[in-house]
């Protein structure tokens, strides 16, 4: 992993693009970028192990992360996908603990770590960045209650389908394609599901006539029958 020494943008004009910081002012901003660093990663390169020592905050900027729970046997299950925009980390800003999850690269990103205590400093100024921070966190914990609940008492093809629905764009139309922003094996992974589960369900699908799969590529053919599987 490389610090970045030279970039086209300052960190501060960077940070502005962030949903979680914008609306700061360019003080604002100019004194909590004077605590960021920033990485570009390479594919499949780690940021951090779980139980490293936390230094703060993650905002993507551009590229994906992976964050994971690594197991003995080899397995992982996946936590979340951040693309560029969103952030990792808000939780271990509060906490003096360790990181509770790896973090990965699934492409090369350029990802900015904003400490802590220039982070907290800017909270204790700031009760916009404060309220989008408890947001931020509200929003991921709503995210984990929905996969505990999707993991425990929905099955293989209700995970599949709801997954699909959740991807869906937002207008009605009945057939939608969904572009797969990471591999089959990362999804079924977030689904909570074996690899080769996931393929037989994408299977069961593609034989009813409600699916067509074309590498990444996802076509709904029925979204109304396709919901119908959700009961």
């Amino acid at each position: 992993m490389s610090l970045i020494l030279e970039t086209r943008h300052s960190i501060a004009e960077i940070l502005s693009r962030q949903p979680l910081f914008r609306g700061l002012s360019e003080i604002e901003l100019t004194q909590i970028s004077a605590g960021c660093r920033e990485f570009r990663v390479k594919k499949n390169e780690v940021l951090f192990h779980k139980g490293d020592t936390s230094e703060g905050m993650h905002v993507v900027v551009m590229g994906q992360m992976k964050l994971a729970l690594p197991s003995s046997q080899g397995v992982e299950k996946i936590v979340h996908m951040c693309g560029p925009g969103t952030t990792f980390g808000e939780a271990v800003v509060f906490l003096d603990k360790p990181y509770p999850v790896s973090a990965q690269a699934m492409t090369e990103s350029l990802v900015l770590l904003v400490t802590k205590r220039v982070l907290l400093d800017a909270m204790d100024v700031n009760a916009m960045l404060s309220r989008k921070m408890l947001a931020s966190l509200s929003l991921r914990l709503h995210e984990l209650l929905g996969d505990m609940e999707s993991c425990t008492l929905r099955t293989s093809m209700q995970r599949v389908v709801c997954f699909f629905i959740q991807s869906a764009p937002a207008d009605e139309t009945r057939a939608f394609e969904i572009e797969l922003q990471s591999s089959k094996q990362n999804i079924a992974s977030q689904l909570n599901l074996a690899p080769e589960t996931f393929s037989r369900v994408l299977g069961h699908l593609t034989d009813k006539g409600l699916i067509q799969v074309k590498g990444r590529t996802i076509t709904v053919l029925d979204r109304q029958q396709l919901h119908s599987f959700m009961a």
